[in-house]
């Protein structure tokens, strides 16, 4: 297919405006950061130039997390819907198909009851042999056709199943990528926000406890600027399996965005999430880093968490934040460590102002 040249040397354009806006932000030019910029210089996504320009006008600059997030809202959920569109489409293709085959298998049946009918009346009304033989015949030839339509329809039916079953694949397929995060394999934000407030309606609803931890790696973009964007990235997936390992199935871990993760566990008291974090952290400072291409020691990262426990007047937004205000108290404190809401260390850092300030 030849690309027209006037839409060759435009979308030309929009790659080279794309790349100058990566070269001026001295940010990486990963396929996610090009696919952002890309759409901002086209200007066709309205929302997604908002988005841009109010975080460059609050900030001056877009940190990763901040691209990420705005890929995940204005970009990656358009290539979801598309794709869920596309196999919505094929479905309804397929039972099209489906009920055409069906209309036509009611047609064949209908003509061969007729002349089941006609050949009962004729065979009532005769009693000469050849005649009867002709009917008989004719009676047989229309079962043959009959018989061969039906295996027909019961191949096209099959056939039909099958691709129904595997586009019904396609869709789970969609729909588990539209609620993961790709690099960690965790539940993505979007999916987190639901889970959260469905869980806490549920915990209010029973009296159940349910806590909440936010943890955020230690010192990571000195790490990812040290050893480059490959190897943070190794560094997420390791704090990814470490809370994998220790989370059981009814916790929702999840990449809450950057370096930053949260675990929503129900029926869970404050001292047994403190438990468990401590668990994950543990684990994620007792694995040694190393450069796949060449084998170098990188040293080892470690976690700060902070924990909360859902109160009766609780919001998602106010225990987020209390747990959020923990973390942060934490990396107050030295970093390396847990603490929860009941801490005199969490109290004494939200009175210095730890909420306003943002530490790596």
């Amino acid at each position: 297919m030849t690309v027209p040249r006037d839409e060759h040397a435009r979308t030309l354009a929009f790659a080279e405006i794309a790349l100058n806006q990566i070269r001026a932000l001295a940010e990486p030019a990963t396929p996610r950061n090009f696919a952002v910029w890309y759409h901002y210089a086209t200007g066709y996504n309205p929302a997604l130039n908002r988005a841009i320009n109010q975080a460059l006008e609050d900030k001056r600059v877009l940190a990763d997390a901040d691209l990420e997030q705005i890929y995940d809202t204005y970009i990656a959920t358009t290539q979801v819907s598309d794709s869920v569109d596309t196999v919505g489409s094929r479905v309804l293709d397929e039972i099209k198909q489906v009920l055409a085959m069906i209309d036509a298998a009611s047609g064949s049946t209908t003509s061969y009851s007729e002349s089941l009918a006609d050949a009962s009346a004729k065979l009532a009304a005769t009693s000469d042999r050849d005649t009867l033989r002709a009917v008989i015949e004719r009676l047989i030839e229309g079962t043959r056709e009959m018989e061969v339509h039906n295996r027909k329809l019961e191949a096209s039916l099959s056939t039909s199943k099958q691709e129904i079953e595997q586009l019904q694949e396609n869709l789970a397929v969609v729909r588990t990528e539209s609620q993961t995060d790709a690099l960690t394999g965790l539940a993505n934000r979007k999916l987190f926000d639901n889970a959260l407030i469905k869980a806490i309606a549920e915990a209010k609803a029973k009296g159940e406890p349910l806590s909440l931890l936010m943890a955020d790696v230690d010192y990571f973009k000195l790490f990812n600027d040290k050893f480059g964007h490959q190897t943070g990235d190794q560094v997420l997936r390791l704090v990814a399996q470490a809370m994998k390992q220790n989370v059981n199935s009814e916790h929702v871990a999840a990449r809450y965005g950057g370096e930053e993760f949260v675990i929503a566990l129900p029926k869970t008291v404050l001292r047994s999430a403190i438990a468990v974090a401590d668990q994950i952290r543990r684990a994620v400072m007792a694995k040694e880093l190393m450069k796949r291409s060449s084998g170098e020691r990188l040293g080892r990262v470690t976690l700060s968490v902070g924990v909360a426990l859902l109160r009766a007047a609780d919001t998602p937004q106010s225990l987020v934040g209390r747990a959020d205000k923990c973390l942060y108290a934490a990396k107050r404190n030295g970093r390396n460590r847990v603490i929860c809401e009941t801490d005199p260390a969490a109290g004494q850092a939200g009175s210095a102002g730890l909420v306003n300030a943002r530490v790596a």
